[in-house]
């Protein structure tokens, strides 16, 4: 990476790119090298400066932040800081493989927060490249094809804004999941944090073999659970293995002891 780091700005508020602009005015060795106000010239401008970072609205008229990533494609597109007023794009902006998103209005160390770690995913990055291009070259000189690397499906990570702060939770770490109104509430051992996010959206986006919805509020990790209860009344449930009970709806019951290798 050359010392210099190239940054677009794309935002259909030209005060809001000039907020940014003036931040990255106080950042050393930063130069604006172009801008967009909207999702077609942000396309352009991306394929034709190919810029090392750039700020990306999510909101904007025709293509929006994410049809602009999908547009390029995730891995041609240049460490992404997203910027929206709506923590429900949280999400499908980490989906994108962002470094990270600042929910607007956001404050000048929250900003210099999200532009670090940008900067620490550039230096990774270069040596990511480094690495798979020595491993193509030895793949070469094997007379081996470079194996396809398949996109991600499911979601390894989740953002969670609290306090003007985004906190990545683990999902290998959440032992289930509960709705919680227009929230769900991720469970990781005694914590619990909350997500703007529907349940089944998260139970699309996390692998089927890892978690299982055993009930309308409960999505449960499979290696979590220690045993299947019943009680006198005929209602269902399962404890984890740190002693938490949850339901299970009647309708899941056949599905999760299938899952689960429970014969009759």
């Amino acid at each position: 990476m050359s010392e210099h780091v190239r940054v677009v700005i794309v935002d259909d508020e030209p005060l809001a790119r000039q907020h940014i602009a003036d931040r990255l005015a106080h950042e050393e060795q930063v130069e604006v090298v172009g801008e967009a106000g909207d999702g077609l010239d942000a396309v352009e401008v991306i394929r034709r400066l190919r810029p090392d970072i750039v700020f990306l609205d999510v909101q904007m008229p025709g293509l929006d932040g994410i049809d602009v990533v999908d547009t390029i494609g995730a891995d041609e597109m240049p460490a992404t800081i997203f910027t929206t007023a709506f923590d429900q794009y949280a999400l499908k902006a980490f989906d994108r493989a962002a470094v990270d998103y600042l929910l607007k209005p956001f404050d000048d160390e929250r900003f210099s927060q999200a532009f670090r770690r940008a900067r620490k995913t550039l230096e990774l990055q270069e040596v990511d490249r480094m690495a798979r291009r020595l491993r193509s070259l030895l793949q070469e000189e094997e007379g081996e094809r470079p194996a396809a690397v398949p996109p991600p499906q499911y979601l390894d990570r989740i953002p969670i804004e609290t306090r003007g702060q985004v906190r990545v939770v683990p999902v290998a770490k959440i032992d289930y999941i509960t709705a919680s109104g227009p929230y769900a509430e991720l469970h990781v051992g005694d914590q619990a944090y909350a997500v703007r996010e529907r349940m089944q959206t998260l139970e699309e986006r996390l692998d089927p073999n890892v978690f299982l919805r055993v009930h309308r509020s409960v999505l449960v990790r499979l290696d979590r659970i220690d045993a299947m209860l019943r009680s006198p009344g005929g209602d269902y449930g399962v404890r984890l293995k740190d002693g938490t009970k949850l339901s299970v709806s009647r309708a899941r019951r056949d599905e999760l002891e299938r899952r689960l290798g429970v014969t009759g």
